[in-house]
C-alpha cells in the first residue's frame, strides 16, 4: 500500500455537519494499519481540508496543523460471542429506528435520515426478544475498488449501529461523539452484497459508554467487528 503524506475526507461523509463521520475518519487512518486497528479521535476531523499522516511511536498519527486530530495503533480483535442477526430480523428491526424524527445530526453519512442519496441510511432499531439493535445494509458499487468495499466503509458501517446497541433501548436520547473505536475485518464484503450490521452495549461509566458492533453476511458469516467508546456530550 502507498503511504499517503495527506488525506482528505470530503463533506460527503459528515457525521456533524461540519465534521467527519467518525467510523469514516477512523477508517481512513486504520486502514494504514495491517490487521486489526485501534483509532483514537482526539478531535472533531475537519471536512475538505488536507489533513497530515505522520508515524507514530506505534502506529500512525493524523494532524491538521498542530492539532492532533487521530492516532492510530495495532489491536487484538476481541472474540465476538454474539449470534448474527439474519436479514428479514434485521429488516423488522430497522422500522424501530430511535432517531427518525429528531435526530441529532440528520445528515450524518452513516446514520442520518437526511442524508439524501448520499448516504447510507442505516437505522438500527431493537431486535425482538435479544438485547441487540440491527439494520439491513447493502455495500454500494461507489464505495467499492474492484468490487470489494472500501474499508473506510466498513468502519464507518461499523461505528453508528454500535451506539444503537445502547441508545436503542433508552428513554433518552442524549448527542454523543465518538472518542475510539477498534475494528477487525475479516473479509470485504463485495460491491451490493446483502449484509446486516448489529449493536450491544457493554455498559456505561459515566458519559462513556462502551458498545459493540459486528457486520454479517446475509447468510450469518462474520464480514467484521468492533468495540466503540462513545463519549455523551455535556448539557449546555
Amino acid at each position: 500500500m502507498s503511504l499517503p503524506k495527506t488525506v482528505r475526507i470530503p463533506a460527503r461523509f459528515c457525521g456533524p455537519p461540519t465534521s467527519a463521520n467518525g467510523g469514516w475518519a477512523c477508517g481512513t487512518l486504520g486502514r494504514l494499519i495491517d490487521g486489526p486497528a485501534r483509532v483514537r479521535l482526539h478531535k472533531p476531523p475537519p471536512l475538505d481540508t488536507d489533513l497530515a499522516v505522520l508515524t507514530s511511536a506505534d502506529g500512525w498519527a493524523m494532524q491538521h496543523g498542530d492539532a492532533l486530530i487521530a492516532t492510530a495503533n495495532k489491536a487484538v480483535a476481541p472474540a465476538l460471542e454474539v449470534e448474527p442477526v439474519g436479514w428479514a430480523q434485521a429488516h423488522a428491526a430497522t422500522k424501530r429506528f430511535v432517531w427518525r424524527k429528531n435526530h441529532p445530526y440528520p445528515t450524518c453519512f452513516v446514520c442520518g435520515p437526511g442524508s439524501g442519496t448520499s448516504g447510507l441510511h442505516i437505522y438500527p432499531g431493537t431486535v425482538g426478544g435479544r438485547d441487540i439493535a440491527a439494520a439491513p445494509f447493502v455495500v454500494p458499487a461507489d464505495l467499492c475498488v474492484n468490487e470489494r468495499a472500501r474499508p473506510e466503509l466498513i468502519w464507518a458501517a461499523l461505528d453508528c449501529p454500535s451506539y444503537f446497541g445502547f441508545g436503542a433501548f433508552q428513554n433518552e436520547y442524549k448527542q454523543v461523539l465518538l472518542g475510539q473505536l477498534t475494528a477487525s475485518i475479516v473479509t470485504l464484503p463485495r460491491s451490493g452484497q446483502r449484509c446486516v450490521v448489529g449493536g450491544w452495549s457493554l455498559g456505561k461509566d459515566g458519559r462513556k459508554i462502551r458498545c459493540r458492533s459486528a457486520l454479517w453476511s446475509d447468510e450469518g458469516e462474520l464480514l467484521a467487528e468492533a468495540e466503540a467508546l462513545w463519549i455523551e456530550l455535556r448539557e449546555p
